[in-house]
């Protein structure tokens, strides 16, 4: 399998709710490293994974729409706790979204997964992986 990450950061604040969450409770800023890594079993024509510039630029098109917001003001995420994991999952959706519009490219369209990683800090990070 080969594959082909790309990497941004967002910034973000955010509360929790849950006494599992501890002071997290509150209101609280975080700052993710985010990479998202597209695979495929064989080459493009062009023997391309994915076209790096325009992975990245859909990735900062996707993470733009969190950048320096406070996810608890957004009607979408109204009453969930946007936990890493969960952040995760919404950012690999919204890129498999755009390869399936073609923004990727037409080569885009021969890739069999897409994987996001969100480091809270160098000791910690989630993950999440879908089929495209």
């Amino acid at each position: 399998m080969f594959s082909v990450t790309v990497r941004d950061h967002i910034m973000v604040a955010h509360s929790f709710r849950g006494e599992v969450f501890g002071p997290a409770q509150r209101l609280h800023g975080a700052t993710f490293l985010v990479d998202a890594t597209f695979r495929r079993a064989e080459l493009d024509a062009d023997n391309l994974v994915v076209d790096i510039g325009l992975a990245s630029a859909e990735l900062a098109g996707v993470l733009g729409g969190l950048n320096y917001r406070n996810l608890d003001d957004d009607p979408e995420f109204a009453g969930v706790n946007t936990s890493t994991e969960f952040l995760a999952k919404v950012i690999a959706d919204r890129l498999a979204d755009r390869v399936a519009a073609g923004a990727l490219g037409e080569g885009a369209r021969g890739l069999a997964s897409l994987a996001v990683v969100l480091h809270e800090s160098h000791v910690a990070w989630a993950s999440y992986e879908r089929t495209l």
